[in-house]
This record gives C-alpha cells, sequence and structure tokens, in this order.
C-alpha cells in the first residue's frame, strides 16, 4: 500500500542528495594558475593532467603550434574552445587564456591554461582536474580534440 507522507521525505532526501552531487565535484580553482617566468606551472604527482613544457614525461603534451600571425592565432584559439562542449573561458589577457571545462554527468571541472609564445609561434598548454586522482585520459583527450578544430582554422 502507497503511503504519501512516507514518499514525500525519501523525494526530498534525493533531490538534496542529487544536488550536492552536482555541484559538489567542482572544487575550486587552484592557486597555482598562471604563467611565471615564462612558464605554466608543473603538474601534480596524479595521472590527472597534461602540461606542454618539458617537465616530465607522463604529463608531456605537445603545445600548439600556428604559422600565421599572433592575432590571428589568438581570435582561432578562442573560436576553438568555444565550439567545445561545456567550455567557458575565464581569463583572457594578451597572451594567456584560462577556460574551464566541465564534465556532461559528474560535473567535474578541469582547468585548461594557455599561454602564447608569438617569437615560436606555439601555444603552450596546461590542463589539469581539479579534484581525483585519475582522470582516465580525458584532459589529454580534450587537447587533441582542441588541436583538431584548431588546426582546422589554418592558422
Amino acid at each position: 500500500m502507497w503511503h504519501p507522507k512516507k514518499t514525500k521525505p525519501i523525494l526530498q532526501i534525493n533531490a538534496v542528495f542529487c544536488i550536492i552531487l552536482l555541484t559538489g565535484c567542482s572544487g575550486s580553482p587552484p592557486m597555482t594558475l598562471g604563467v611565471i617566468d615564462g612558464k605554466l606551472p608543473p603538474c601534480p604527482d596524479k595521472p590527472n593532467c597534461v602540461v606542454s613544457h618539458d617537465y616530465d614525461q607522463e604529463h608531456f603534451i605537445d603545445p600548439l603550434t600556428y604559422n600565421g600571425g599572433f592575432p590571428e592565432a589568438y581570435s582561432g584559439l578562442i573560436e576553438s574552445i568555444k565550439q567545445m562542449d561545456r567550455s567557458k573561458i575565464i581569463t583572457r589577457n594578451s597572451h594567456y587564456i584560462h577556460a574551464e571545462f566541465t564534465s556532461r554527468l559528474m560535473r567535474y571541472v578541469d582547468d585548461v591554461e594557455f599561454y602564447f609564445d608569438p617569437k615560436d609561434k606555439q601555444v603552450q598548454i596546461r590542463s589539469a582536474s581539479r579534484i581525483g586522482h585519475s582522470d582516465m585520459g580525458v584532459n589529454r583527450e580534450r587537447i587533441d580534440a582542441l588541436r583538431t578544430l584548431f588546426k582546422q582554422k589554418k592558422l
């Protein structure tokens, strides 16, 4: 027999649990974001990060490259980021971009940084999960997908 008084608290508890689950996985932005002495920071000792500076082989990923001018490459990268699902550009300044990418189901947030080196026509990259240990290769796959979008612009 169905009892509406017993069902209502269960539904409320489930709703609260879902709200916590969907909002509790984002974490806070790390204090280590940004460029120091022309470099993005190294990855932590976890497999949920990639970086294009030559800190260690486990986390290394190639930087983006371009052949055209810096302004076109900068705007092309902005367009490429916006094309990707669940992306949000947080910071844009003369040679640096910080974007957040949020996973669909668990709402995990990854911080992705880009630092332009116009002299070498490269964009240094760092993509790191805010929480957890492993990302099952998501950060590396995201940068590879972004690289494909960026190359399609023929910059």
